[in-house]
């Protein structure tokens, strides 16, 4: 599992699952660099992270929309360090039907979450390569296997980037590169939060009993902590997971009903 003398570019590091994921890593020996647009949040999860010998963590402030300024902050931040280990991670589009959403709703979560994974890939590509160590993983969601109500664009977006991964899965294997999607399941996060409160909303319920039902549907009758996502999330980008490649795996109490 040691992941001594390895780089990871975290996206969405600010908080949440990001925030745990590169707290994991960096316990496992990586030097993690955090990406997000807020810096004083950024400053606050480096000053938590586990310290790594003989090397620094490092954040990168950058909006994953505008791709190419991202490109070049990621370039010149990450040039003396290959990165091995890319987490992509950005925020879930607004939750609401697939039939309502403007157009442009598609459009911008296509660029937020697949233009910018694929900017990403590109940029810290070459440094894989040449380290003969990569891994890609992409967090997702449940959707992929099952369209979760009320989410019409992230449902499609998520599945559009699903189906990228597996491409790259079965072209960069020959590079010792793998690439992988985590699927998280109901995961206490600002995001969840927001999403029950629309759903509490629309159904005329309370916020709390939207809580219970959502519970209900858990075989372990409870949420995920962003700690146990990150647990998964580690673990493929270790060496004890070097023969597992484009898989979705979900990480959800057994929420999901299909195999």
């Amino acid at each position: 599992m040691s992941l001594k003398n390895r780089h990871a570019l975290v996206c969405g590091a600010s908080r949440g699952i990001g925030a745990a994921t590169a707290a994991a890593l960096a316990r496992d020996g990586v030097a993690v660099t955090l990406l997000a647009r807020n810096a004083e949040a950024l400053q606050k999860v480096i000053q938590n992270l586990p310290v790594v010998k003989d090397r620094q963590h490092d954040f990168i402030v950058a909006d994953v929309n505008d791709t190419e300024k991202l490109q070049l902050a990621v370039s010149e931040k990450t040039a003396a360090h290959n990165v091995q280990i890319l987490i992509n991670n950005s925020g879930g589009p607004a939750p609401g039907t697939a039939n309502d959403a403007d157009p442009q709703a598609y459009a911008e979560a296509f660029r937020q979450h697949l233009i910018a994974d694929q900017v990403l890939m590109q940029t810290v590509l070459p440094g894989m390569k040449t380290s003969g160590y990569g891994r890609i993983i992409n967090i997702i969601s449940t959707s992929v296997k099952e369209p979760i109500p009320g989410l019409g664009v992230s449902n499609t977006i998520r599945a559009a980037v699903a189906a990228w991964a597996k491409t790259l899965s079965r072209e960069l294997g020959t590079h010792g590169i793998t690439v992988n999607n985590v699927l998280p399941g109901y995961t206490a996060t600002e995001r969840l939060d927001e999403i029950f409160r629309h759903q509490a909303k629309r159904a005329g319920r309370t916020l709390d009993e939207i809580v219970a039902l959502r519970q209900a549907e858990v075989p372990l009758q409870r949420f995920a902590e962003p700690a146990e996502i990150a647990a998964a999330i580690a673990f493929l980008a270790s060496p004890a997971a070097s023969y597992i490649n484009g898989v979705n795996l979900p990480v959800d109490g057994g929420r999901s009903r299909g195999y």
